[in-house]
């Protein structure tokens, strides 16, 4: 079950193009698993008009020191939310919800696991890479950016995988185009069993299609726009086909973000599909 609390920002430090928010949330790392997110409530009495909640995916969580455990996020200054946050210092108050979503399911025996993560979608990769490690897995890592300041966790990623690959569209860091444009090569070399995915929906579109190709089973972390964070709005929902092979329209807040990239139908998201469990009927009944 998530907890609510009243967390405090710790720091705030930038990291290219993005930014760590460090907040006290005890309680929550003892519970967080990679893929997690946090929903944090935003604005203040000058501030009103910003109802809902923000939701970030944790990057990592420290259980122990003198804050009695805290969680990270990274941050893009995006909106008039996001810009509030990252205005916070040091013993501000946030409230935060946490940990919420279906965590990346990790594999019984050791296998070869490929991570792709594009721009700071890449967050949750790295304490998934560390707990695939201590399973014995293989760990390649595969980051994406538009340019090189847009890629997150390039050291970190240096540091937990046997092989990292690096692109950006504009070729400012690594090889230019995109992550699927080496995706195949890395599965190869590595012999990947299993994919995990973070990033735009395209992108986790391109890797589903190509993890299937080559006979992989691949999770991707969706990145929807989430108003609540705990199933109630459906503002979340995408179609998504079940163990049964009927299609639902699913929350990705509580049946996700985290789902097997084969089931969810990529070029139906935004639309109700007609097949779709309960869509209406061309007669409006």
């Amino acid at each position: 079950m998530p907890i609510q609390t009243r967390g405090e920002v710790v720091t705030v430090r930038r990291a290219g193009a993005y930014s760590v928010l460090t907040i006290t949330a005890p309680g929550v790392p003892e519970l967080t698993r990679p893929g997690h997110f946090a929903a944090l409530a935003i604005g203040d009495l000058n501030t009103s008009g910003l109802l809902l909640r923000r939701a970030f995916s944790i990057h990592g969580v420290q259980s122990r020191g003198i804050y009695g455990g805290t969680i990270d996020l990274v941050i893009s200054d995006v909106g008039e939310g996001t810009h509030w946050l990252l205005q916070r210092r040091r013993g501000d108050a946030v409230d935060i919800i946490a940990p919420l979503g279906r965590p990346f399911a990790l594999p019984r025996e050791p296998v070869s696991c490929t991570l792709v993560g594009g721009g700071y979608g890449s967050a949750p990769l790295f304490m998934l890479a560390e707990q695939l490690r201590e399973r014995g897995c293989r760990v390649d890592i595969v980051l994406g950016a538009a340019t090189e300041q847009r890629l997150f966790g390039v050291l970190e990623a240096k540091r937990s995988a046997t092989t990292v690959t690096i692109t950006t569209e504009d070729g400012s860091a690594g090889e230019r185009g995109r992550v699927t444009d080496q995706l195949e090569m890395v599965m190869e070399r590595a012999g990947s069993e299993v994919v995990y995915a973070c990033g735009p929906m395209g992108m986790l579109a391109a890797v589903s299609e190509l993890a299937q190709v080559r006979g992989a089973y691949s999770q991707c972390a969706v990145e929807e726009s989430m108003a609540c964070g705990i199933g109630v709005c459906m503002s979340c929902v995408i179609p998504v086909i079940g163990d049964d092979g009927i299609t639902r329209m699913v929350r990705s807040c509580v049946e996700g973000p985290v789902f097997r990239g084969e089931r969810v139908r990529w070029d139906d998201i935004g639309t109700v599909p007609a097949d779709t469990l309960g869509a209406p009927t061309a007669g409006g009944h």
